[in-house]
């Protein structure tokens, strides 16, 4: 295993345990009376049972805010903690660039480079690209996203 193979696993271990923005409590993944602002998303990985509950926020036409639950394999609870860290303060123009650069890293099967400079600790998951059975565990908490975003006015 490369160095940077090493790092890129200690930070995918590291994010799957903190979590971040994986704070949507349990009365609130109805999802039900949402505000205009606010967009909420399920996601299933039927493969392998991955799930998550994502909700955006957003003010003034940029992303606000950022929630989860969910439960899955490490990867996954990874990517989407990564995600909270990188979208809050992005527009939606700025987020579907980001979104479309992480899908086409993904689904490259490791021919695509992820970019560190545009997809930061996100690019330690450009390896899952190479296990096509694993790609929807990286995607499930981006697609969710984005979903969610779609969703907001």
């Amino acid at each position: 295993m490369s160095e940077l193979d090493s790092l890129y696993q200690q930070i995918i271990l590291e994010e799957s345990k903190t979590r971040r923005g994986g704070d949507l409590a349990p009365e609130q993944m109805s999802g039900e009376g949402l505000p205009a602002n606010v967009g909420q998303c399920h996601q299933l990985n039927p493969v392998c049972g991955d799930e998550i509950t994502l909700r955006i926020e957003t003010d003034a036409g940029k992303v606000s805010g950022i929630h989860w639950a969910g439960d899955g394999c490490s990867i996954s609870m990874a990517s989407a903690s990564i995600l909270s860290d990188m979208v809050v303060g992005l527009d939606r123009g700025e987020m579907q660039v980001l979104v479309d650069n992480f899908r086409e890293v993904m689904r490259s099967r490791g021919k695509i480079q992820a970019d560190e400079d545009i997809l930061g600790d996100a690019a330690a998951l450009s390896g899952v690209s190479k296990f096509p059975a694993r790609v929807k565990c990286a995607m499930l908490a981006w697609v969710a996203a984005e979903d969610a975003l779609n969703q907001t006015r």
